[in-house]
Formats: C-alpha cells, structure tokens, sequence
C-alpha cells in the first residue's frame, strides 16, 4: 500500500518537475529523488509548498563519500509529509569544489545540518549564513568522515597538567597494528596453532 503511494506521489512530482529531476526510485519502501545542484531549492521549496506534498517537516540533512566517483559526496535531504504520512529524500551529487546552494532559505532548521556536513567531509554551501566547522575544534585538519581520512587522526589531544592547558601533538601509536587472519582453528589452518605442535604428525 505505502509502495503504491510513493509510486503514485513519483510520478505526480515526476509530471510537476518535469527536467528539474534526473531520476526517481522507490525501493524498500522509500522515495528517492536524484536532483541537479542547480535544481535543488527549487525541488524542495515545490515538495514544500505543493498542495499534495506538503512535505514541511525537515528531518535531516546528511553526506555520504563515494571516492571512487567523479563527484564523490551525496548531500542527502530526508523530508516528511504529516499530510501524506509518508518520506521522501532528495540527493543531489557534489565535488570538493562545487557548492551546494543553502537550503536554509527554504528550511531554516538546514541551518547546523549543512555545517556538519561541512564539517565532516568538507561539503560548500552556498548562500549559508554562517559556514564554519561545529563538531571538531578550532584549526582542525581534514574532514573526518571521509573515505582517505586516516583512522589515527593526524593529532592526538590532552591537557597538560604542567603548563595548564590542552596540548596537540603528532599521533603516535603505542603498539604496532596486530594482523588477524580470520580464519577458524576447527576448519583448518596452514600454520600450526600455539599448543597444538604435538597433535601433527
């Protein structure tokens, strides 16, 4: 019944949007919308303000890194419709350098959505009030949530105790990174486990 619906609501945006959208999906219950940076305010203010979407309620907006591709980030929109009782999410395709525009305009609370965004894998915003980093501290280096970012980090943090305050300095691992084969002791091993010289021949 709800696929039926996504469907039915697809192609009623696929007729009132005609070129503004490159595709649209429905799969595992869930409307997908593939927008244009171009066209992206202009599809969320319709799925806005149009008489049978009145999607009004903005949920999130969230970035997913794909390194393999020409343009490597997803800006991912997730919208609810309390008329319809249904979802729908708008994804629009991004490089490190091109901008997104603001969707602040069109729902105010994209506000601190988009600085995260920025933040973390170094998504622009354009038309963005006040684009700075909001979850990693001052002169932060990278972008953490992206694909090449190394695991350890570039800097480790503490407080000093001696000179009173918060120190940065060069990662430095305790201990090498341990090699783990996977496979289980009962299906066989080519090496011979610790205990078990004696068991062959």
């Amino acid at each position: 019944m709800a696929d039926e619906a996504l469907r039915d609501l697809s192609s009623y945006i696929g007729e009132k949007l005609g070129g503004r959208l490159a595709d649209a999906t429905v799969a595992f219950g869930e409307l997908t919308l593939l927008a244009e940076a171009d066209d992206v305010l202009e599809v969320l203010t319709f799925l806005r303000d149009d008489v049978q979407c009145q999607f009004v309620s903005f949920i999130d907006i969230s970035g997913a890194d794909y390194p393999q591709r020409a343009r490597r980030f997803d800006v991912v929109y997730h919208l609810l419709s309390p008329r319809q009782n249904l979802r729908v999410r708008v994804k629009v395709q991004a490089d490190e350098d091109t901008p997104v525009p603001s969707a602040t305009g069109v729902f105010p609370g994209a506000d601190w959505f988009e600085r995260e965004a920025y933040d973390l894998y170094g998504i622009l915003f354009t038309g963005h009030p006040d684009l700075r980093r909001i979850l990693t501290d001052y002169g932060f280096e990278g972008y953490p949530l992206r694909k090449d970012f190394p695991l350890t980090g570039y800097v480790e943090v503490r407080y000093d105790d001696e000179l009173k305050r918060v120190v940065y300095e060069p990662v430095e691992l305790k201990q090498e990174f341990r090699n783990f084969d996977f496979l289980s002791p009962w299906e066989g091993t080519d090496y011979v486990l610790p205990g078990d010289e004696k068991a062959r021949p």
